[in-house]
């Protein structure tokens, strides 16, 4: 999922809906299942394909292709609308009534793997050439039930010329260094708010994992949630520092940081995904690409972490054309057309090997997200994440808003929790 049309929008659908997590048990050890090989030689047949947002819009001209390649086969794409989609679906497998493949955010595979609805990835469908984070989106209870489309994460992103009144001519490597240089943005810069950050609520997990990673936290062990560790606490303190110091604004909507408060420099750092780049480009005007840059998320003792997110694509059990359904996810998972897709749709690959293609390669601030993908990471699959995450959230914006103890915060997260269990 991806910018603020689709990506933003659907991350935050995604809690409201009380969808299930993406990723894989980080305790897991349960033995993978793959599905049977996909054959050899050309598709044939009629395969419909569900897929959300302007994905679904854009999806059909690549679909053509595919075509293209294999006469014998058509593909009929639909375009659902991200807030119905959860609801079709589900009433699609309850009524046995699914897609023959499907565009699925990763933050539902743990419920529809769980609902017995997903095909296993084929044992020969190679997965080693994606960013093994997204991979990890696609997996659970050890078992892929589909590919990685594309990818998204978050960076840094800062304005240079503002950094540069600051004392600052490139971004801080770790905390300290960051939280210095928001405080510079204010003193020295004029900015009302040195960085902009999400005060609480619905989705500010996504802003405060990539540090908690950052410092070695694991968010499960042995089947059950983690919060309550000295990591996690640590990554929290830090994060309420930036309010209680007065650097970020603790009545900031969901959406922390505005494309016009960027480009005036009220508020010149905020942490965001790729879709932004054009979202302060389009909104600062001719040159402004060049008065800002974006950095990895600064090192916690364990290195540089940040969250992976996207969406995956999948074939669903119920399939009669089964074979052609993963020849089509094959396709979508190829370098060339992986790259085709970022050029029509600005989706970031996922497999590694397409960002070596010019149309990527090419742009600095692209390769940053790139790197920025090697280390990055998903929460647990677990059918519970959502519920569980949302008390998080809840308890967020107490301790960003009105100073609450990061300890007792994590205390009644870790307690909530244990009461909702894992849904395993």
């Amino acid at each position: 999922m991806r910018r603020t049309s689709t990506t933003a929008l659907a991350l935050l659908a995604t809690a409201a809906l009380t969808l299930s997590a993406c990723g894989r048990s980080e305790s897991d050890d349960t033995e993978a299942t793959q599905g049977a090989d996909v054959s050899s030689g050309k598709a044939t047949g009629t395969i419909t394909v569900w897929a959300m947002g302007a994905e679904g819009e854009a999806l059909p001209e690549l679909a053509k292709e595919f075509e293209e390649e294999n006469p014998g086969a058509k593909v009929n794409v639909t375009a659902i609308p991200w807030d119905s989609a959860h609801d079709k679906f589900t009433t699609a497998i309850t009524a046995d009534s699914t897609p023959d493949a499907a565009m699925v955010g990763t933050t539902w595979m743990g419920e529809f793997a769980g609902l017995d609805a997903l095909d296993p990835l084929p044992s020969n469908i190679d997965t080693s050439g994606f960013f093994s984070g997204a991979q990890k989106t696609t997996e659970v209870d050890g078992t892929s039930y589909g590919i990685p489309w594309y990818v998204e994460t978050r960076l840094l992103f800062y304005r240079t010329d503002l950094a540069e009144k600051a004392g600052y001519d490139e971004a801080p490597t770790d905390w300290q260094g960051l939280h210095d240089m928001a405080k510079a943005m204010q003193d020295k810069a004029g900015a009302k708010w040195g960085i902009g950050l999400q005060a609480g609520g619905t989705g500010s997990w996504q802003s405060i994992m990539p540090f908690a990673w950052g410092e070695g936290a694991s968010l499960t062990a042995d089947d059950a949630y983690t919060f309550d560790t000295p990591e996690m606490l640590k990554a929290v303190q830090y994060y309420q520092s930036f309010f209680t110091d007065g650097i970020s604004n603790t009545s900031a909507p969901t959406q922390p940081t505005t494309e016009p408060d960027f480009a005036s420099g009220k508020v010149p750092m905020f942490i965001s995904g790729p879709w932004m780049m054009s979202a302060v480009e389009k909104v600062g005007g001719d040159g402004f690409k060049d008065k800002y840059s974006v950095a990895k998320i600064p090192e916690g003792s364990a290195g540089s972490s940040s969250f992976v997110g996207g969406s995956d694509f999948v074939v669903f059990k119920s399939s009669k054309e089964r074979d052609t359904a993963w020849k089509f996810v094959q396709f979508l998972a190829e370098p060339e057309t992986q790259v085709k897709w970022y050029e029509m749709s600005t989706d970031l690959p996922s497999v590694q090997s397409a960002w070596d293609d010019p149309a990527l390669a090419g742009d600095d601030k692209l390769k940053v997200f790139g790197e920025q993908l090697e280390t990055a990471k998903a929460p647990p699959s677990y059918p519970t994440w959502e519920q569980v995450v949302a008390n998080f959230d809840t308890e967020m914006e107490k301790v960003t808003k009105t100073g609450a103890d990061p300890k007792k915060a994590l205390e009644s997260v870790q307690q909530q929790a244990d009461s909702i269990g894992t849904g395993q």
